[in-house]
């Protein structure tokens, strides 16, 4: 009998594998191969475990930049491909991009999977970090992404385009696969509630999420007289550089200008209870809470970038606003607030469109079929 293919996935944070990848690793395994996960374990290796997949603690910073600690994460990969040996290894997020296919690369692992989950800080940001470290990665990008075996999955045209066109990767050697999916049994349709309507922002609080838009917007909207409720879901992320302090968010909270409600697990009751989502991030991969919104018929404002025009189609299923224009932001929202029946609308075309190009089975069969050819003789 023929021994199953070994895959492994390298991701930095448990949760976010949980959270995005974790139905591929069990599709996955049901198809056949043998999954190992790495990654930084905190509060999900239980639930990983529970799936029958092997977990491999790895301790990782994704903020960390000293290079004696990085070279140790390098080398601690490397000998863990080595004694793995797996046949295929999938990474996803930047630096596991970076530091996996090295490692890869020096253990001979013969097929080597990047996704990259939206060009983020590095390429968005215009601080001075951003800008050093900016054409290093480049570089890397095109000396270990082209390499035979080598194959790298983007989220949306954009991207797409930006990493040929800037001939980081050839074109031969990327695949457009739009997102993670969604579970749209779980995340249904439902009604939107009685009551005043509540707009809500769901993400990492970052500031390149455009809070600071979202903000100003609730407290345009406020002065203007319009009832309404702002709430913003979810926690900052101290690896990441542009987050923000929950002493800001506390501050906006007590000033009543929006409501924090912190990191939530219950999604799709979230997504019960608003009647508008938003999203006003400066650029993205392909933001699942998006999908989410959509799936569950909820009218999505969202600016026209990278990444977020991929599932709001404006005038259809939602409204897009330029980046960084809170007076675009406002006019938007209010919109969609003084027009019930058009947030009706608009929400189940967002569900139609999800049903027909971003149900979770499509992403599922798309990523093994890929898995596949790559690892064709």
């Amino acid at each position: 009998m023929n021994k199953p293919p070994k895959l492994l996935y390298f991701v930095t944070e448990d949760w976010y594998f949980c959270s995005h990848r974790l139905p591929l690793a069990v599709a996955a395994k049901q198809a056949g191969y043998e999954v190992l996960v790495v990654t930084r374990v905190n509060q999900h290796g239980d639930l990983i475990r529970a799936q029958g997949l092997t977990l491999i603690p790895l301790d990782l910073s994704r903020r960390s930049r000293h290079p004696l600690k990085e070279l140790a994460v390098i080398w601690q990969l490397y000998k863990l491909y080595r004694q793995h040996q797996p046949d295929i290894v999938h990474h996803v997020a930047l630096k596991p991009v970076l530091y996996g296919s090295l490692a890869a690369r020096l253990a001979g692992v013969r097929v080597v999977v990047n996704a990259l989950a939206g060009l983020g800080f590095l390429f968005v940001s215009q601080r001075v970090q951003a800008r050093v470290l900016r054409p290093v990665v480049e570089l890397a990008f095109r000396l270990l992404l082209n390499r035979k075996g080598s194959h790298v999955i983007v989220q949306n045209p954009d991207d797409q385009a930006l990493l040929v066109g800037r001939k980081l990767v050839a074109a031969d050697r990327t695949s457009l696969i739009r997102g993670s999916g969604v579970n749209t049994q779980h995340f249904a349709a439902t009604p939107q509630a009685d009551g005043v309507p509540l707009v809500i922002l769901a993400s990492r609080l970052l500031w390149d999420k455009g809070i600071t838009e979202f903000v100003a917007a609730a407290r345009d909207i406020r002065a203007l007289g319009i009832s309404a409720r702002f709430a913003l879901v979810g926690v900052g992320d101290p690896e990441n550089p542009a987050s923000i302090a929950d002493s800001q968010l506390q501050q906006w909270h007590d000033e009543g200008v929006i409501e924090w409600w912190g990191r939530r697990d219950d999604m799709p009751r979230v997504m019960a209870e608003a009647h508008i989502v938003c999203l006003p991030s400066y650029r993205e991969g392909l933001p699942k809470v998006l999908i989410e919104a959509a799936a569950c018929a909820r009218p999505i404002v969202a600016t026209d970038v990278p990444g977020c025009r991929e599932i709001v189609r404006h005038e259809d299923n939602g409204l897009l606003v330029p980046p960084k224009d809170v007076a675009a932001l406002v006019r938007a929202i209010c919109r969609l607030l003084a027009d019930p029946d058009l947030r009706q609308t608009m929400g189940q075309r967002g569900r139609a469109i999800v049903n027909a190009e971003f149900a979770i089975g499509q992403v599922l069969d798309q990523t093994l079929q890929l898995y596949q050819e790559l690892l064709k003789p």
